[in-house]
């Protein structure tokens, strides 16, 4: 049977190699490249992401699919328990999912692996940074990390019509089985974003002990290349004369510019002196360091095919601006000058880089009090949550004020946006903020805030 091959049952998250795989089945270097996660309880009364590259598996699913109500079945299915072990491998995860009949069926959904350039490349960026490793290491999947990798030509996480479905029950697209799978699979990468490298390729021992025998290959390098500078500096130098006749039989200058894929450096700001007066160092180096990684992502995108007939972007207003450089924390003092510089308080600025963490310009539309939408737009966004709310799928009541519904009994809020989707927000010290990403469906975007009000109120906030 599916289930009797996709799990042993002694545990989460096992890799292949901790099941019995021995040398005659599997080599070295395939070992670990298999992990079967035990079966998930049901999802009641949350929602199915937490994290925002979650988030984005489901958003690459939601927008993949092109039958609403295959995906409204699945979130049941998943909801109820119905998707049994998951083993995840390369290109591809698997289950056995008991449809609405209880019938078993094998669902698998295909995410395409990584080539073996893409690979080299791809641990080129992370072990750039330090703080990539560290954040992996802690179950994270820090932006930057995607960004840069992105920068590379490299997209880690699947974007719409790369989660390819493929099931028993002979659907051509998601169907219920399929679409519940990679439901219990977005709670999976909240917890473990290892699997999505694995997915992508590489097991985690694989990938640790690569990064380990990169980072000692670039030590190396760098100290022998120190020691050989050193040794230049002793060296006589050129004369002018005979320097300027070489100019004349040199190579031409190449015709474009190499790929980008190292990370910003920025050299200290200082050499020991003084500093002048009211010159904040690390405000500076803060705003050299997002310029320098903003330039080279503009110049990845420059280079990308298509790129020419694409419109360009609209420019950021200064409270856009400084919203998203809040988001990457800068530190308190970086963060009050911000706030001063927009004649705003550090609090209001703070909801503002939540808001742009979750949804860049989006978002902030959507915190802004005076949004209003048309009187057809809330209707149609009424229709839909009547609708959510006859298939039983809305936790609690709402009761709206334009385009704010909040949660009868809970300080949790849903909002909808000019590109009508639902974002999560819950109360905090007597104001709403953000508290995740935007969602299609409202009872996803209402179960998020209520999760985040459950947490909040474990924490004592």
């Amino acid at each position: 049977m599916w289930g009797e091959n996709l799990s042993d049952g002694s545990g989460y998250g096992q890799d292949a190699s901790a099941r019995g795989h021995g040398p005659g089945q599997e080599d070295g270097r395939a070992a670990g490249r298999e992990r079967v996660f035990s079966p998930l309880p049901p999802a009641q009364g949350r929602g199915f992401a937490r994290t925002w590259w979650g988030q984005t598996w489901l958003k690459a699913l939601e927008d993949t699919a092109l039958d609403g109500q295959q995906l409204k079945k699945g979130r049941r299915l998943a909801r109820q328990g119905a998707v049994g072990a998951v083993s995840v491998r390369p290109g591809r995860i698997t289950a056995v999912v008991r449809g609405a009949d209880r019938t078993p069926c094998r669902a698998d959904v295909l995410l395409r692996e990584l080539d073996e350039s893409e690979w080299d490349r791809l641990l080129d960026v992370i072990v750039e940074q330090a703080g990539h490793i560290a954040a992996l290491l802690d179950r994270d999947m820090p932006p930057r990390l995607v960004e840069d990798a992105a920068d590379a030509g490299l997209e880690l996480l699947p974007g719409i019509g790369d989660l390819d479905p493929e099931c028993s029950c002979d659907a051509w697209d998601h169907c219920p089985h399929t679409a519940a799978l990679s439901y219990q699979v977005a709670r999976l990468l909240d917890e473990d974003p290892f699997a999505l490298l694995l997915l992508r390729g590489r097991g985690e021992r694989e990938l640790l002990d690569a990064l380990q025998t990169r980072s000692s290959t670039r030590a190396a390098a760098e100290s022998s290349k120190a020691e050989a500078s050193g040794r230049a500096a002793d060296l006589e130098g050129v004369d002018a004369a005979e320097a300027f006749a070489l100019g004349a039989v040199l190579p031409p200058l190449p015709t474009g510019a190499a790929p980008v894929f190292d990370a910003v450096h920025v050299a200290p700001l200082t050499d020991g002196s003084s500093e002048a007066p009211g010159l904040d160092l690390d405000a500076l180096g803060f705003l050299v360091s997002d310029a320098g990684a903003r330039a080279r992502r503009m110049l990845a995108k420059a280079r990308s095919q298509g790129y020419a007939d694409s419109p360009l972007p609209r420019p950021l207003t200064q409270w856009e601006d400084a919203a998203r450089l809040a988001a990457s924390r800068p530190g308190q003092e970086v963060t009050a000058r911000l706030a001063a510089g927009c004649g705003r308080r550090e609090e209001e600025l703070a909801r503002a880089a939540a808001a742009w963490s979750f949804g860049g310009a989006d978002a902030l539309t959507v915190l802004d009090e005076e949004w209003s939408p048309a009187a057809a737009v809330l209707m149609r966004a009424q229709q839909q949550l009547d609708a959510v709310r006859a298939e039983g799928e809305l936790p609690c009541a709402l009761r709206s004020t334009g385009a704010h519904w909040s949660a009868e009994g809970a300080d949790a809020q849903l909002r909808f946006g000019p590109d009508g989707r639902w974002w999560p927000y819950r109360r905090r010290r007597g104001r709403w903020w953000p508290a995740g990403g935007p969602e299609r469906n409202p009872a996803e975007a209402l179960t998020t805030a209520l999760a985040q009000e459950g947490e909040a109120a474990a924490n004592g906030i």
